[in-house]
Parts: structure tokens; C-alpha cells; sequence
């Protein structure tokens, strides 16, 4: 456990699934974006998470963007995958395979669809965790699963099942993550607490976060990856500089739901030339969403290579 902050702190990008034209892993592509990330200096990679469309794939095509991903990587950074699904079996099921493809840890969502009590909620995660040999990250994200992952649960979790090392909490409100800081690290100071919200990465640094896993840092790495430097360096001012940008650039998430089709375009205009496909049943952002993209990269001041008629 004493490597963990070691392995887990920074920005993990989680990075997008991309696809060609029929829906199927763009192999090239997908190699492309993973080495520009390497490249600009990110401290590990997401696979599978929200982002990564996971949600949207049969379960082969999921194992196959695993299989692809840790070894296109190749260790150059730490890997985590998201192994999530509404049935625990399932869920070892991917688990198992994530064992046999040595990833770093994985990514577990609460179920979602069902509305459970606590008590299933912990039953589901203590399963998973105690099934598999891959250290498990909690992913906390209510708005999309429709339930929180208690304070209280999460230090239950961590106090009772040694394969829990951490969590990501993806909630609209710092209180969240500042408790479980307060909460769960006295008694469990390894314990990996990663912002999911890319605006509050900043602040998450300062109470006591490893890091954070925003989706901007795929087309505007220099931003996130330039926060968590100038704090690492104390360079403040480059920091609440760097933030400001950040606040301003968060705004694409606004821009579609899901915000699949609007990250691939943007790191389309940063310059790398990816496909923009998306799985079904989202499709790819149509030219007015893709006008107001390029404003909020304007207005963030992040560069980007096709400019507006």
C-alpha cells in the first residue's frame, strides 16, 4: 500500500474509445492519442470509464479496447481500467480479465438502474473486490447512476475490505470529496482519492486529493497537467492562473450530453488527426455544437487548428 501514492497521483486522462467508421476500435487512432498523452506528460491513463463509451458496448468489444490499451501502452504509465456493469457477476467477469492483463487497478461504479440500499451497495463492491486480485477504485458518480456512495459507506469500505484502495468522486459538490478526506484518511492515509469533476481539481489538490481525471486533459493536457505541476512546484500563481483557464474551458461539457462526440472533436482541433465516431445510440456533434466548441476553446484561449467561416 505504501507505493500507492506513488502510482496514483496526477492527471489520468480518461481517455476516449475511438472508432472508424463502423464502430469498431480504430487501432491506429486509438495508438496515436495514446502516445500524444504519454507525450505530453500525463502520470496515467483511464480506459473504459464514462468517457471511454463503455456503457454503449457489447461486452467483447470491451475486453478488446482492454487487451489493446494496456498493451499499446506497454507500462509506460499506470493503467486503469473501468470494469463497471449493474450485475456484480459481471463485473468479476471483467474484473478477471483485467487480473490476466496486469492493470494497475480498477474502476468500479455502484449499480446503476436498480436503486439499492446501503447494504447492497457494500455487498456489490466487497464481492467484486474480494473475487479479484486488481486493487479496486471506487467511481462514485450520482448523477449518472442515480444514487451517492455515502461518506459513511466509503470509510466502511475501505476499513473492511483491503483490496479498496481509493475512490473517484464525481460529485457537483467539493463537500463530498472534503469528507471523505476528513473521514477516511485518518485511519487509511493511503487511501487514493481522485476529483472527478475537472474544475474542481485544483481544490482537491489543496485538501489532500491524489489528483484528479478530467476529460479536457486529452485536447488540453497543458492546463491539467500544468495544475498539478505548479502545485507539486508551489508555483501558486501559475497555478490560480492555470485554473481560471480550466474554469472557463469547462464549459464544453455543456456543449452535448453525453460529451463523447464533443472530446473527440476537440482533440480533433487540437491536432491530431482521429476519427470522431461515436457508438450508438449518440451520434457525432453536428456543425452548430461543433460552432460552439471552437468558442469555448476561443474563449479558454486553448489552440486548436480549424478555425471558424
Amino acid at each position: 500500500m505504501s507505493t500507492l501514492k506513488n502510482t496514483f497521483k496526477g492527471v489520468f486522462p480518461p481517455v476516449p474509445t475511438i472508432l472508424d467508421e463502423k464502430g469498431n476500435l480504430d487501432k491506429k487512432g486509438m495508438g496515436k492519442l495514446i502516445d500524444k498523452l504519454i507525450d505530453e506528460g500525463v502520470n496515467g491513463m483511464l480506459f473504459l470509464g464514462s468517457g471511454g463509451e463503455f456503457c454503449h458496448m457489447p461486452k467483447e468489444m470491451r475486453f478488446s479496447v482492454a487487451e489493446f490499451a494496456v498493451e499499446y501502452v506497454a507500462r509506460r504509465v499506470p493503467v486503469l481500467l473501468g470494469i463497471s456493469s449493474p450485475s456484480t457477476d459481471e463485473v468479476i467477469e471483467f474484473g478477471l480479465h483485467a487480473d490476466k492483463l496486469g492493470v494497475d487497478a480498477v474502476l468500479v461504479l455502484n449499480p446503476y438502474y436498480a436503486l439499492l440500499n446501503d447494504e447492497f451497495i457494500y455487498n456489490h463492491f466487497r464481492t467484486v473486490a474480494e473475487n479479484i486480485k486488481t486493487p479496486v477504485i471506487l467511481y462514485n458518480f450520482p448523477a449518472l447512476t442515480g444514487q451517492d456512495i455515502s461518506v459513511n459507506l466509503i470509510a466502511r469500505l475501505a476499513k473492511d475490505v483491503p483490496n479498496i484502495i481509493g475512490i473517484k468522486d464525481t460529485v457537483d459538490n467539493m463537500s463530498h470529496l472534503r469528507e471523505i478526506i476528513n473521514v477516511v484518511r485518518p485511519n487509511h492515509p493511503d487511501f487514493v482519492i481522485f476529483a472527478g469533476y475537472d474544475e474542481y481539481m485544483m481544490d482537491s489538490l489543496i485538501l489532500g486529493a491524489n489528483g484528479g481525471i478530467p476529460a479536457t486533459s486529452n485536447f488540453a493536457s497543458f492546463i491539467t497537467c500544468g495544475i498539478y505541476q505548479a502545485f507539486v512546484e508551489k508555483n501558486y500563481e501559475k497555478m490560480f492562473e492555470l485554473q481560471r483557464q480550466l474554469a472557463k474551458l469547462s464549459s464544453v461539457y455543456a456543449v452535448e450530453s453525453p460529451f463523447f462526440g464533443v472530446v473527440k472533436e476537440a482533440i480533433k482541433l487540437s491536432g491530431l488527426d482521429i476519427s470522431t465516431q461515436v457508438l450508438a445510440p449518440v451520434m457525432k456533434l453536428d456543425p452548430t455544437k461543433k460552432e460552439r466548441l471552437i468558442e469555448i476553446l476561443e474563449f479558454a484561449q486553448v489552440p486548436y487548428k480549424t478555425k471558424k467561416k
